[in-house]
Parts: C-alpha cells; sequence; structure tokens
C-alpha cells in the first residue's frame, strides 16, 4: 500500500507517535494533518525520549520528509523551540525536511490567554482544554479572520491584520473575560524574529503531497488525539477543535477523496482520557492508580495525570465503522500484567435497553452502565515478546478476544515502551 493513516480510536494517547514512527521507516513523507501542541507523540528511541508537539515523528529518521499540513492550527513561537530541541538533540530539520502549509493558520499569544481565562470562568463546567490556544485558533479560522503562514511573507499586511485583531481580542480579554491583555508592543517585537525563523519552511504542501502519490512515494498520514475527541463525532462538547478522525486527511492533509489505501487504528489495551467528560468504563478505584503509575499515564503535553479505564468494545467499533479501518495497533499490553481478571465492556446498559453500538447522542454517555467479562490475567513479563508466539495464553486470549469484539484485524502489539518493542503482524506499507 502506498498512502496510510494512523488514527486513533480512544479519547487521543493511544500511542499513535510510536505506531508512526515504526511506519516511518518505509515511509517517504510523514504528514501530520489536523491539531496543533495541545497533542504530543512521545517516543523513546536508543533510551532516549522524546516529545514531539508539532513536528511528525519522521523527524526522527533521516531522510524523511515531514509535512505539517493546512488542517494543523501552529504556534509558531512553540514550534521555533521545538525546532531548537530537535536540532540540540542531533535531528535538525532543514528546509528540504520540513514543509510548512501556506494555509495553515497561526496560534498568537492572545489565543491562549482566551482559553485559559474561558476555562477559569468556567469553573467546575471547565472542558478540560490544554490552554494552548487551540480552540479559539480554530474560531478565528472558521470567523475568517485567523492568520495563516502565507500571510507572513507580506511583511506590511501581516503586521496591520494582527494588529486589528490585537485590538479586538485586547477588548475582549480586558472586559469581557476579565483577563490581562496581550501586551501589543512586545509581541510586535516577536514578529520579525519570527517571520525571518520560519518562512524559508512554507510551501503548497497539498501539491507537494499530490505530486508525491503521483510519483509513488510512499505517504503516512500521522494524527492527533482520538476519535472519541472529534469535534463532529465526539463527546461533544468535551472534546478538541478538530477533526481527528480518517476523513480528515482529505481536508487538513490535502489526499484527494479515494486515495488513501488504509487506516491503522491504534488503541491501548486498556482506556485512557485527560479531562472532563463521559468515561463509561473508568476504574475509580486503586487499581486505575496503579495502572497510572505503572503505564506512565500522564499527558505529555501537560503532565495532566490520565483517567484509567476497562477496554470498551463499543467505542472499539465505534471507531472501527468511522474510520473504515484496515487494522488495529493495541499498545501498552504490558501494562495489564498482573492484572486478574481482565475485564472487557461489550455493551452498554441504560433505561432497561442494551446498547451494542454507540447510543444516538453522545451525552447518553454519561449515563450508561458498562457490561462486562471477564477474562483471566498473567503474570510473566512480556516485555521481551517479539512474536505472539512469545506471549503467555491469557495474553493471546485477551487480544483475540478484543479482534472478536471490535471486528477489525490485529496488526501491531506493543509490549514496552522502547521503538524495537512491537510485535509487528502485518505492516500496511508491506501489504
Amino acid at each position: 500500500m502506498q498512502t496510510v493513516a494512523v488514527i486513533g480510536t480512544q479519547w487521543g494517547d493511544e500511542g499513535k507517535g510510536k505506531i508512526v514512527d515504526l511506519l516511518a521507516t518505509d515511509a517517504d513523507l510523514v504528514v501530520r494533518f489536523q491539531g496543533g501542541n495541545n497533542a504530543a507523540h512521545t517516543l523513546v528511541v536508543d533510551g532516549e525520549k522524546f516529545i514531539l508537539r508539532m513536528v511528525p515523528a519522521g523527524a526522527l529518521h533521516p531522510g524523511k520528509i515531514c509535512v505539517i499540513g493546512n488542517g494543523m492550527v501552529i504556534d509558531p513561537f512553540a514550534l521555533i523551540e521545538e525546532l531548537e530541541r530537535l536540532k540540540a538533540h542531533s535531528h535538525p530539520l532543514t528546509p528540504d525536511r520540513l514543509k510548512i502549509s501556506c494555509d495553515a493558520h497561526l496560534v498568537m499569544p492572545y489565543h491562549r490567554l482566551i482559553d485559559r481565562a474561558r476555562e477559569a470562568r468556567l469553573g467546575a463546567r471547565k472542558v478540560g482544554t490544554t490552554g494552548f490556544g487551540i480552540g479559539p485558533a480554530y474560531e478565528d479560522k472558521m470567523a475568517r479572520s485567523g492568520l495563516r503562514f502565507a500571510d507572513l511573507a507580506k511583511p506590511a499586511a501581516f503586521r496591520t491584520r494582527l494588529e486589528y485583531n490585537l485590538k479586538e481580542k485586547n477588548l475582549y480579554l480586558k472586559n469581557v473575560l476579565k483577563a490581562k491583555p496581550v501586551n501589543a508592543k512586545s509581541l510586535m517585537a516577536q514578529i520579525g524574529p519570527m517571520r525571518r525563523r520560519l518562512t524559508s519552511y512554507i510551501a503548497d504542501t497539498a501539491g507537494f503531497v499530490a505530486e508525491a502519490v503521483a510519483a509513488g512515494r510512499r505517504v503516512l498520514f500521522e494524527g492527533a488525539h482520538g476519535t472519541m475527541l472529534d469535534i463532529d463525532h465526539g463527546t461533544y462538547p468535551f472534546v478538541t477543535s478538530s477533526n481527528c478522525v480518517a476523513s480528515a486527511v482529505f481536508s487538513g492533509g490535502g489526499l484527494p477523496p479515494g486515495k488513501l489505501d488504509a487506516v491503522l487504528g491504534v488503541a491501548k489495551a486498556y482506556a485512557t482520557r485527560v479531562g472532563g467528560g463521559p468515561f463509561p468504563t473508568e476504574i475509580k478505584s486503586a487499581l486505575g492508580d496503579r495502572l497510572r503509575e505503572e503505564g506512565d499515564e500522564f499527558g505529555s503535553a501537560t503532565g495532566r495525570p490520565r483517567r484509567i479505564g476497562w477496554y470498551d468494545a463499543v467505542l472499539a467499533r465505534y471507531a472501527a465503522r468511522l474510520n473504515g479501518m484496515w487494522g488495529l495497533a493495541l499498545t501498552k499490553l504490558d501494562v495489564l500484567t498482573g492484572v486478574n481478571p481482565l475485564r472487557i465492556c461489550y455493551a452498554y446498559q441504560a433505561g432497561g435497553r442494551r446498547y451494542d453500538e454507540m447510543p444516538p447522542g453522545r451525552a447518553a454517555l454519561e449515563k450508561v452502565r458498562p457490561l462486562y467479562e471477564e477474562l483471566p490475567g498473567w503474570d510473566q513479563d512480556i516485555s521481551g515478546a517479539r512474536s505472539l508466539a512469545d506471549l503467555p495464553e491469557n495474553a493471546r486470549r485477551y487480544l483475540d478476544r478484543i479482534v472478536e469484539l471490535g471486528g477489525t484485524k490485529l496488526s501491531m502489539v506493543g509490549v514496552g515502551a522502547g521503538r524495537e518493542a512491537i510485535i509487528v503482524l502485518e505492516n500496511p506499507f508491506l501489504s
């Protein structure tokens, strides 16, 4: 296959970065197509930990071209910091290896301030955003008042539009949100160096991707967040501000419809969620605390502790249908070692009715009761397993049941944090 998308099937943090990093070996281009630095992909390479927030995971593979698509919103100052960190760790990205869409929108300091002030005002009703300004930046995009990377090429016009936006946003911050406004003089002083640093990376990425596909090059599309955080299909309003499902590859990455060969969904062997919102299988006990510590379940972008839950096959079926999944990559199976019994949610119950599929209206998830089946666990260390045959019988049973309930074939199984700790059953690029 030539074009492959990696998509999260839960509430994000499924380990997509690790899967993208593995597949990048066989890809020519790695394209990120939505979200911003509110997403972070954690990779462990030769014992060294890397956290990538905007740059695609292909950055850690020499010679691979990384593309930041038009569907993303980019904090330019945070991007510069990320590029500098990669350079300091011997992974420099020059303009021939990193392309930023001219149509990608900029996240400005006033977006961050608005984001945080709104969350503070909501109090107990807050959504649980990262506070990085992603939502307000997408709002400006839809309101046609946003600033795009293409605007950086026209300094005078950019400055005029930025000054107008600053006046409007500062009035809103001061008079409505009762928050400190942006220092216009300080921001203007930062714009010149930022523009000079990033202008050489700007490109027509949709055209670049189209040319690569026409030339027969392999293209990997890297998703952020997860299906249940999708602005349209997730647990609204406790979602992110972009489309996270596979169809967003076409609008946010520039790939023409019909040109995507495979969608590889990624899920943890259990479930996690950051922030507010419904979480039917949440474990509110010492076991949840234990899995959080053993799985290092703290947000890569924020450090916030993640909520922990059992594997939810209802959500798995929903994600498989919505994304048209070719296969499933299951991560962090090793974290479940020593848990006995294991539970899998196979259906919901609410109001005397059983739901085998997602109930209409995501708010219904607040009221459902998960129906579980139990499976025996295992105690053996599985971090060294490199084939299914290396796994204990009960671990294989657990995987078999996930496949049976989810209806999607198993493609990969993660058994540890390192780049090499993945059992590869089928690589979509080699199929």
